[in-house]
């Protein structure tokens, strides 16, 4: 199995503002637009085992906000699981706290913390938390004439802002510093209204979010699985997107999708945050699976022909995933939402999986991936703690 050539570059660039965040996503999406083959879909017979209820599929722009499309829309998934009806959660709203916050970590790290679009599941938790929500009619992020989010020239001010306040140029931090970067944010994206209507009655964000969200943050959790760390304890996800050194919970690698299957047998569905430059990543053929033979080893009709139906799969380990992440094989790029289960026509299980990136590809926005490409690329996945297998939820010891 063979990475993307551009993946150390392009994750190189990124780590150093190399690349704006709207940039890098745009960059990422056209990588993985060239991972195709034709007629693929005609090759494929699925059939759902589990489908659960969601939202429709949104469309993310130009802007490195994947985590917050994938987390709002799981969280409107926990509202129709409840029995409540379900409302598009502004996703720039989220996105905005968490630039504030990030900002504040950056000067306080002295610049040495990841700056950009850029977030992790638990940012969407966290900002619900302490922010509250809106509805997506109240702040759309689009403050400026664009018709979807175009987010670069806001970073490069942002980073350019924030540069100079690191080198404290008056020898002593103002608080003046923080009210330019929130002007800057909410001159491209809007001011957050201190109040507003909704369906013929006022809210803030705090008693929207409580009122008709109506979720508990703390019901949420976010689990990852390395080898490097004791399991079913918890540890600092060390992935860049972490800017807030979250703790996530480490579980054994066949544990993660125990715990998405059961979740999704459940009726729950899970956030899911991975890597999704590898070869076996397609986008416009909406399937991702591990293929069993080194794509470098591949002949040109293999490679043209490596979508156009179910293929024999490499068998994954532990090591094997400790190993892709350590050398960088496996990267945080991207966000998403397991909606379901389904099994092609061999009887092989895939995860059917919501994207952000608009209704563009063979199956209108919708993925179908692999138990094991989950296995080998996953970072994180984020979940109602319902949703837990018992077993698992008592040696994490949650309740």
């Amino acid at each position: 199995m063979t990475k993307l050539m551009i993946k150390p570059l392009f994750a190189a660039l990124l780590l150093t503002g190399g690349l704006q965040a709207g940039y890098a996503q745009d960059y990422l999406i056209n990588s993985v637009k060239s991972n195709q083959s034709a007629n693929s879909k005609d090759a494929f017979v699925f059939k759902d085992v589990i489908n659960i209820e969601r939202t429709p599929v949104k469309n993310q722009g130009s802007s490195g906000t994947c985590w917050s499309y994938s987390a709002n829309s799981f969280l409107e998934s926990e509202m129709i699981r409840m029995g409540k009806e379900p409302v598009e959660i502004s996703q720039i709203y989220t996105a905005r706290n968490a630039y504030i916050e990030k900002g504040v970590n950056y000067v306080r790290m002295h610049g040495a913390i990841t700056l950009g679009d850029g977030g992790a599941l638990h940012d969407v938790i966290n900002m619900y938390k302490k922010y509250g929500a809106l509805p997506q009619s109240q702040y759309t992020g689009l403050n400026y004439g664009t018709t979807k989010n175009k987010f670069s020239e806001m970073a490069a001010i942002n980073e350019g802002l924030l540069a100079a306040v690191v080198k404290n140029p008056n020898g002593e931090l103002t608080p003046n510093w923080q009210k330019a970067y929130t002007a800057v944010i909410d001159s491209y994206l809007g001011e957050v209204p201190k109040s507003f209507d909704y369906k013929g009655k006022k809210y803030t964000p705090q008693t929207f979010a409580k009122e008709v969200i109506g979720l508990n943050a703390d019901d949420y959790v976010e689990i990852s699985s390395f080898s490097d760390h004791p399991y079913y304890d918890r540890f600092v996800l060390m992935v860049p997107d972490n800017w807030s050194l979250d703790m996530v919970y480490n579980v054994k690698m066949n544990d993660l999708t125990a715990i998405i299957d059961n979740a999704l047998k459940n009726g729950y569905t899970v956030g899911w945050a991975g890597d999704v430059s590898d070869k076996g990543f397609s986008w416009k053929n909406g399937v991702a699976y591990l293929p069993s033979k080194d794509f470098n080893d591949m002949t040109a009709e293999e490679k043209e022909d490596i979508f156009k139906g179910p293929k024999a799969e490499l068998d994954v380990t532990e090591q094997m995933r400790q190993a892709a992440f350590d050398n960088y094989d496996t990267t945080d790029d991207h966000g998403m939402h397991i909606v379901g289960l389904s099994k092609d026509q061999n009887g092989k299980e895939y995860y059917i999986i919501k994207n952000s990136w608009g209704a563009s590809n063979d199956y209108q926005g919708y993925m179908y991936m692999t138990k094991n490409f989950v296995k080998l690329k996953t970072t994180a996945i984020l979940l109602n703690k319902g949703g837990l297998p018992k077993d698992l939820a008592k040696k994490m010891n949650i309740k």
